[in-house]
C-alpha cells in the first residue's frame, strides 16, 4: 500500500512542481519516488535493478547521442530551414508539424521523434517568435496520435503485435487504425487552433537558411541518419513480410550512434551533453512502477470485477486511465493475458493499442515521449509545460480521440 501512496504523492508533486520555496524537476520527483519505495522495502534492490528496462535506456542513449550531434553540428537547424522554407503561415506550419511528426512517428517510433523533434520546434519557436509551449504540445500530440497506427510506432504496440497473436501486424494496424488516426490528427489541429487562437495570426513567416557550424560533425550526423533509415527500412520490410526474427529498435539506435562515438573528435563533449536526467527519470519510473505492480492491487481489481474487460469501450477506457497510473507498457503487459484468455477479437487488440497510446494525450505521465519533450525543453531552452497546461488541451483531445477510435472499432 505504501507504493500506491508514494505514486499518488509523485503525481501531486509533478502537478505542482513546487513545495514552499523549492522547485522540482520531473526527474527529481520520480527519483524521490524510487528512493522512497526502496528505503521502505516495498521493492528489493535486486528486483529494482531487474525492473529497469535496459533496452529502453540503451535506445534513449543512442538516440540522444544522434540528437546532440545533429544539433551541435548545426545540420539539424540547416535541414529544418530547408524543409520549412516555403511555409508562410503559422496555420500551415502547425499543420505540417502535426502531420509530418505524426506520420514519421509511425515508422521512427514516438520516442525517437520526441528526442529529435524537441530541438526542432524550439528552433522554429525562437526563429519566428511563436509560442514554444504550443509547438511543444503540437509535437507531443502529433507523435502520440501518429504512433497509434503502426506496430512499431511505440513500445506498447510492439508488445501487442508480438504477443497478441496478430498475423501480419503492419497490415492489420493500418487497416483498423489508419483512417481514425488521420481524423484524429485533423481534430488535434482544430482543437489546438481553438486553445491557441491568438498564436494563429496572419503574419507571413520569413525564412533564412541556417548555416552548418561543424562540417565534420555534420557529415558524421548524416552517416548516422543514413544508418538509421536503412535499418528502419529493413525492420519495416521484415514487419510487412511478417518475419518472426527479432530486430530491436535498441539495435537501430545504438548502430546509429556509433559514427559519433567512434569517429567524432567531440565524442566526450557529446556524451556529456546527453540528457542524463531523462535516463534517470526512466530508470526511477521503472522501479516505482514495478513496486506498484508488486502490490497486486490492479491485478485484483481486474480479476474480481464484473465488468466485461473484453469490450472495445472498456478496453479503451482502461487503457487511457490506468496508463496514467502504471504507465502504458506495464498496462499492456497486464491486460494482454486478460484479453488472450477471453479470446478477444482483433478489434479488441486494436482498441488496446489505441487506448494505451492516446493515454499520452490526457496527462503528462501518460506517455514517455511527453517526459522526453518536457525534460529536453527545460534543459535546452528553459521552456516547460505544466501539468495543468497540458491537461487543459489534452483532455478534449483525448476525449475526441477515444470517441473516433471507438466508432471505428465497435
Amino acid at each position: 500500500m505504501i507504493s500506491i501512496i508514494v505514486l499518488i504523492f509523485v503525481f501531486i508533486l509533478i502537478a505542482k512542481r513546487q513545495v514552499g520555496n523549492f522547485n522540482f524537476d520531473i526527474w527529481q520527483i520520480m527519483l524521490g519516488g524510487a528512493v522512497a519505495v526502496l528505503i521502505t522495502n516495498q521493492i528489493s534492490v535486486p528486483d529494482a535493478l531487474s525492473s529497469i528496462n535496459i533496452d529502453v535506456i540503451l535506445f534513449l542513449f543512442g538516440m540522444f547521442v544522434v540528437a546532440v550531434a545533429l544539433e551541435d553540428s548545426g545540420y539539424l537547424s540547416h535541414l529544418i530551414s530547408v524543409l520549412t522554407g516555403n511555409v508562410k503561415s503559422v496555420d500551415t506550419l502547425v499543420f505540417y508539424l502535426l502531420f509530418g511528426a505524426g506520420l514519421a512517428s509511425a515508422i521512427l517510433m514516438n520516442d525517437s521523434l520526441a528526442i529529435i523533434g524537441t530541438p526542432v520546434v524550439l528552433l522554429i519557436s525562437k526563429k519566428h517568435n511563436i509560442n514554444a509551449k504550443m509547438l511543444l504540445i503540437v509535437l507531443a500530440f502529433a507523435i502520440t496520435i501518429g504512433s497509434v497506427m503502426s506496430p512499431i510506432g511505440n513500445p506498447q504496440n510492439l508488445l501487442i503485435a508480438i504477443h497478441g497473436n496478430i498475423h501480419n501486424s503492419f497490415l492489420n494496424f493500418l487497416q483498423y487504425l489508419f483512417i481514425p488516426t488521420i481524423i484524429n490528427l485533423f481534430a488535434a489541429f482544430l482543437i489546438i487552433r481553438i486553445f491557441y487562437r491568438k498564436q494563429f495570426n496572419h503574419l507571413i513567416l520569413h525564412h533564412s537558411e541556417e548555416p552548418v557550424k561543424d562540417i565534420n560533425l555534420a557529415n558524421i550526423s548524416k552517416a548516422s541518419l543514413l544508418i538509421m533509415l536503412v535499418l528502419i527500412s529493413i525492420k519495416v520490410t521484415m514487419a510487412f513480410l511478417d518475419e518472426g526474427a527479432e530486430f530491436k529498435l535498441t539495435y537501430i539506435a545504438l548502430a546509429a550512434s556509433l559514427p559519433e562515438l567512434l569517429f567524432s573528435k567531440r565524442r566526450i563533449e557529446i556524451v556529456k551533453k546527453i540528457d542524463w536526467h531523462t535516463l534517470i527519470f526512466f530508470a526511477s519510473m521503472f522501479i516505482l512502477m514495478q513496486s506498484v505492480w508488486n502490490t497486486g492491487i490492479f491485478q485484483e481489481i481486474i480479476k474480481d470485477s464484473h465488468f466485461n474487460f473484453a469490450s472495445v469501450f472498456l478496453i479503451l477506457v482502461v487503457g487511457i486511465l490506468l496508463s496514467q497510473l502504471i504507465s502504458n507498457v506495464p498496462l499492456v503487459a497486464l491486460y494482454l493475458p486478460v484479453l488472450m484468455s477471453n479470446n478477444v477479437a482483433l478489434k479488441g487488440m486494436m482498441a488496446l493499442a489505441a487506448g494505451s497510446t492516446i493515454a499520452g494525450n490526457l496527462f503528462i505521465l501518460g506517455a514517455a515521449s511527453n517526459i522526453i519533450i518536457i525534460q529536453n525543453a527545460e534543459k535546452k531552452a528553459g521552456e516547460t509545460i505544466t501539468f495543468f497546461e497540458f491537461a487543459k488541451v489534452g483532455i478534449p483531445v483525448t476525449i475526441f480521440n477515444a470517441l473516433i477510435y471507438y466508432l471505428f472499432l465497435k
